[in-house]
């Protein structure tokens, strides 16, 4: 898959980590709600980093 899709992915996962904890997740009174996910998409964003550098060779 080209690299281009991958970054996409991420903007994805950054966009939904602001729109998730206001819109779904908004009547959570629980701190924990909105943590989970936030973590959860940080784990995303931290394995499609990896996918998208790991062609990445040293000069």
């Amino acid at each position: 898959m080209p690299r281009s899709r991958w970054i996409w992915g991420v903007w994805a996962l950054v966009l939904s980590s602001y729109l998730v904890p206001y819109t779904l997740l908004a009547k959570v009174q629980a701190w924990y709600g909105s943590f989970l996910f936030w973590t959860l998409v940080g784990l995303g964003v931290i394995l499609l980093n990896i996918v998208i550098t790991r062609d990445f060779k040293r000069k």
